[in-house]
């Protein structure tokens, strides 16, 4: 009854309002919630050097949401093998996919932070989408934020069939393509020249057999090492792919 109070009256109902439009579930411990839509731009300093943010709760929303995602494509692609569900969990978990489902709920509407340049707050819905699937987690287990996240977001607001023909996941295409090749392939990823505290920036380069062949820069590592995959991936016709696989060989004869 108290609990029901709370809801209806107490000064928290717009947020159990909201969780329960958005995600179809009553909140037990709307704290965590309101924990989950506060980005870490406006944190609060608690003067021990902790500070309150949604971070810890993206990080654990992040593994819950892998999971979830694992057992929804385990089970609704019963004839694709490994390489084929984890491509497809890479789009589905992408931060552009994340931000785009925060924006069909309308979560990106109820974020609280502070306005700022920063590039990183292009991914805050997705963030924050985590976050509030680690909150619910937390308030209500696993097995209600799986039906959740799968009836109320994958359901209503995914469309599987263009995530299945789209690539997305450049660098396991190009990873692939080496492999089938015969060829050694791995990204060297660092700070870009132009990286700052107020604006990330990372720089990949794709090596393949020891060449430099493409780079590409992102706001974290993953997207730099994405856009550098690309970047080599889209040249690479059969017939490119072969030109560019006659030099390596050649050069790398050379350097024996």
């Amino acid at each position: 009854m108290i609990q029901l109070l709370r809801r209806r009256f107490g000064r928290d109902k717009e947020y159990y309002r909201l969780v329960r439009e958005m995600f179809g579930v009553r909140a037990r411990n709307i704290e965590l919630y309101k924990l989950a839509l506060m980005h870490r731009s406006a944190s609060i300093d608690l003067g021990n050097g902790t500070h309150l943010n949604n971070e810890r709760l993206e990080f654990l929303g992040d593994a819950v949401l892998e999971a979830v995602v694992s057992d929804f494509l385990f089970i609704e692609f019963p004839n694709d093998d490994e390489g084929g569900l984890t491509r497809l969990r890479s789009k589905i978990v992408s931060r552009s996919t994340l931000n785009e489902l925060a924006k069909a709920l309308g979560l990106d509407r109820h974020i609280i932070r502070h306005t700022g340049g920063s590039a990183v707050q292009k991914h805050i819905n997705g963030d924050a989408l985590e976050a509030m699937i680690g909150a619910m987690y937390l308030d209500r287990g696993y097995d209600r934020t799986n039906r959740v996240v799968i009836s109320n977001l994958f359901r209503r607001h995914l469309d599987i069939d263009s995530l299945v023909v789209s690539e997305t996941d450049w660098k396991s295409r190009l990873i692939e393509w080496c492999q089938k090749s015969r060829q050694s392939v791995h990204f060297s990823t660092g700070h870009d020249p132009k990286y700052t505290s107020q604006r990330p920036l990372f720089r990949s380069v794709v090596i393949i057999d020891g060449i430099d062949v493409g780079h590409g820069v992102g706001d974290t590592k993953k997207e730099a090492e994405q856009h550098a995959a690309q970047a080599v991936s889209e040249v690479l016709s059969d017939e490119a792919g072969d030109w560019l696989l006659e030099n390596i060989d050649s050069l790398t004869k050379q350097e024996v």
